[in-house]
């Protein structure tokens, strides 16, 4: 009997270090709290709630503890682990292409066609990213990581994941983390750097109604586009080539099916593969470092940067325009291209002063530039620095 009740103390003794109870660190614990709040603030306050739940529940995912001795093979950044195997879309940057295909399949370019001069404004806003690459050096990250964390700025968690995986892959986490944090909090940030910089007089500026654009301008739209962009910047051609090949698929009329899979099913199950693992790759041991801390700060600080260029932008160019073409500045946040909610709180901040004053459908042509802008600016930045 006593043999028994030792060998079955040995083996509970065997099982308990197993547990995460026995390898839980503070650490674990605190990355478990912050997974949870970013569900919170998805169910809560929807905030983003199809990327903050992917990457909070991930979070979870990535941070229950367990024994990285015994050989269990279940953590992302064991080899082989089916989590690492997914991971791969992540670290080899297949998922973020594939999202910009879903991407360019349900957005509409008519407000920049008929409007070209608002490509300016998303241009603009690209000066977040460099802005923050600078100060970056300046604080001791090498121009590679620099790079990789500038992105940010542009608000495009795809974006960021696919430089960051080329540039600065053991930085990956945090700053796909923050990019899509701070993508999650732009109806918090945006607004008072809106309201700080315009004049109510500003604010209750009307513009004029867009053009309508006709069929074959919108075909012949990402032909052109991916033409003129990759030309210039041929290291953006992973996300610009399929950013305008699906906007393709959704314009000529003839691919309806292959535009709905891209936009429906395929962006959905590549959404959720590359939320959760993000969210799992912030295990407490990797991520809990002061970099981390820097990479959070210096994204916030790229994000409110990119937002000021915009709107200083705006004011700056309405100068020189005729009185009748001139810009709401309220449109130049949405530069950032955090598509659509970056143009929708242009159109929420104008309707708080003039609830008959409908700027979403002027809105959405920076922010669509922006979307190229930022990936135009992460060509740049690739070619550069690799």
């Amino acid at each position: 009997m006593g043999e028994f009740i030792n060998f079955l103390g040995n083996n509970l003794a065997d099982f308990w270090t197993y547990t995460g109870f026995a390898n839980a660190t503070p650490g674990h614990l605190i990355m478990i709290l912050v997974g949870l709040f970013f569900i919170y603030l998805a169910v809560a306050k929807e905030f983003e709630p199809m990327l903050l739940i992917p990457i909070g529940f991930g979070i979870l995912i990535g941070n229950i503890p367990f024994n990285t001795e015994a050989g269990l093979n279940v953590g992302i950044y064991e080899e082989g682990s089916v989590l690492n195997i997914l991971y791969q879309g992540v670290t080899s940057g297949w998922y973020p292409p594939l999202i910009f295909l879903g991407i360019g399949a349900m957005t509409d370019f008519s407000a920049l066609i008929s409007n070209p001069k608002l490509l300016l404004i998303g241009a603009a806003a690209q000066f977040g990213i460099f802005g923050a690459y600078m100060i970056a050096m300046a604080i001791g990250f090498e121009p590679s990581e620099a790079g990789a964390i500038a992105i940010i700025g542009g608000a495009d968690g795809p974006t960021a994941i696919f430089l960051s995986s080329k540039l600065a892959p053991s930085l990956m986490g945090a700053i796909a983390v923050s990019a899509y944090s701070y993508m999650a909090l732009v109806p918090v940030i945006q607004p008072p750097i809106m309201r700080m910089l315009t004049t109510e007089k500003e604010r209750l500026m009307r513009m004029p109604t867009p053009r309508k654009v006709s069929h074959t301008e919108k075909v012949i739209f990402p032909i052109v586009g991916l033409l003129l962009t990759c030309f210039l910047v041929p290291s953006g051609l992973p996300l610009l080539g399929m950013l305008f090949f699906g906007n393709l698929l959704k314009e000529s009329g003839v691919t309806r099916r292959l535009a709905e899979t891209a936009r429906g099913p395929l962006i959905d199950t590549i959404t959720i593969l590359l939320g959760v693992t993000v969210g799992a790759s912030t295990q407490a041991s990797e991520f809990l470092t002061m970099d981390s801390v820097l990479i959070f700060a210096l994204g916030a600080l790229s994000f409110i940067i990119a937002t000021t260029s915009g709107v200083l932008f705006v004011k700056l160019f309405n100068l020189i325009l005729p009185k009748h073409k001139r810009i709401n500045p309220l449109i130049g946040n949405a530069g950032v291209s955090a598509v659509p909610d970056s143009a929708r709180i242009s159109q929420n901040v104008g309707l708080e002063y003039d609830p008959t004053n409908y700027l979403l459908m002027h809105a959405m042509g920076p922010n669509v530039a922006g979307v190229i802008g930022s990936a135009v600016a992460a060509g740049i930045l690739l070619g550069f620095l690799m």
